[in-house]
C-alpha cells in the first residue's frame, strides 16, 4: 500500500491544491475516470469542513490528508485536530464512532451528507483531538 501525506495550513485557497493532489492520487491508484470528479468533490467537501472547523477553534494546527492506494481501493483521511462542538461543549473524551446515517448527517451537516453521496464508503470518527474522515473508491484491482 503506498501513502501520500499531505499536512497544509487551514486557509481555503489550499483546498483547492488538496482537491488536486487527491484526483492526481486517485487517478495513478487505477480509479475509473468516471469516479474522478466524486473524489475531487468529496475531498474538497471534506478539506473546506476541516478548515472552517480549524479557522474557528485551532488555527495554527494544520489539516492533514492521506490518500492511500490499496489492491482494491482507493482511500482518503481527512484529519483536523479540533475537539469536536460536542466535546468542547461537554468535555467528553472518549471516542465515539458515527455512521453515516440519516440523523448523523443531520447532526453532522450537509457536508458530511455530501460526501456520504459521493464515496463508496464513508466512515467518520470523532475523538476529544478532532475528527477524521475517511472515504474509499473502487480502484483499478476492484471486482466490480
Amino acid at each position: 500500500m503506498a501513502t501520500v501525506e499531505l499536512s497544509f495550513t487551514p486557509l481555503p485557497a489550499h483546498v483547492r491544491t488538496a482537491r488536486l493532489v487527491a484526483t492526481a492520487v486517485a487517478r495513478r491508484s487505477g480509479v475509473d475516470e468516471s469516479l474522478l470528479d466524486e473524489v475531487r468533490l468529496a475531498v474538497g467537501e471534506a478539506c473546506s469542513r476541516a478548515v472552517e472547523e480549524h479557522q474557528m477553534h485551532c488555527p495554527a494546527e494544520p489539516v492533514r490528508l492521506a490518500l492511500s492506494d490499496m489492491a482494491d481501493r482507493f482511500e482518503v483521511e481527512v484529519t483536523d485536530n479540533c475537539a469536536p462542538d460536542s466535546a468542547r461543549l461537554a468535555g467528553v473524551g472518549s471516542e465515539s464512532k458515527v455512521g453515516v446515517t440519516a440523523a448523523a448527517g443531520m447532526q453532522a451537516g450537509l457536508g458530511f451528507a455530501v460526501i456520504a453521496g459521493l464515496a463508496d464508503n464513508v466512515e467518520i470518527n470523532e475523538t476529544a483531538e478532532g475528527t477524521s474522515i475517511r472515504m474509499s473508491w473502487p480502484s483499478a484491482g476492484a471486482v466490480r
